[in-house]
């Protein structure tokens, strides 16, 4: 029935991806920067770590977050006693999954993007005394600016879309942490398929524009370059 159609999961994504987006963009931009520029141990054990997003499953990172954040951890116990703060089964552990699993996929389109940069326009820049932070904020990012755009694009899709991690650490609780892909499985286990295609629906077509955004900015990042 239209009317039990309830679209509190669809806003709640949204909120979550975009703040979740945000956030992968402070941290990932410093991290795909110094990624760009180092080549030792510890920049390889980071791009490592940054990387097992992408290929582990995503319930076992789902574990790995629980295990960090919950209440019984270090992390949990002193955000409980010192904030009243909890994490897990909130939207605010839904955030922390989110980034968590798109986080990768804006650091390493950011990452080409500086190394796809002239050197020798920084290092003019560097003869004419420039900080390295105002070359960074008026140069490299500029430059750099389409594949930023393409990663934060495509992390935002994938924290839109996120199933495993975001049901392992924030659980599925009406009106509350029941994200869209989540509201589509429990509306399949329920019977409302109307309501699992309407979400189905919306979720195609998000899919459908963002990856048109990426390929424009992909085609134009070519056209820059060549």
């Amino acid at each position: 029935m239209t009317e039990s159609i309830n679209l509190f999961p669809l806003f709640l994504s949204f909120r979550v991806a975009l703040t979740a987006t945000l956030f992968a963009f402070i941290i990932g931009i410093p991290i795909a920067y110094y990624l760009n520029r180092s080549n030792g141990k510890i920049a390889d054990i980071l791009d490592t770590l940054i990387t097992l997003p992408i290929v582990l499953p995503p319930t076992v990172l789902g574990y790995y977050l629980l295990v960090l954040l919950g209440r019984q951890s270090t992390i949990g116990r002193f955000l409980e006693e010192t904030f009243d703060m909890t994490i897990v089964f909130t939207p605010t552990g839904a955030v922390i999954a989110a980034m968590v699993v798109s986080i990768p996929y804006l650091i390493k389109s950011a990452r080409s993007a500086f190394a796809g940069i002239d050197p020798s326009l920084l290092n003019a820049a560097r003869v004419l005394g420039r900080s390295e932070l105002n070359i960074f904020l008026t140069i490299t990012i500029p430059l750099a600016w389409r594949g930023i755009a393409a990663g934060i694009t495509l992390s935002f899709a994938r924290a839109l879309g996120d199933f495993g991690a975001t049901l392992m650490v924030a659980g599925s609780i009406p009106n509350e942490t029941m994200t869209m892909p989540i509201a589509i499985y429990d509306a399949l286990l329920a019977g409302n398929r109307e309501l699992a295609n309407i979400l189905v629906i919306i979720m195609t077509a998000v899919a459908i524009i963002i990856l048109y955004i990426i390929n424009r900015l992909e085609k134009r990042m070519t056209k820059g370059t060549g």
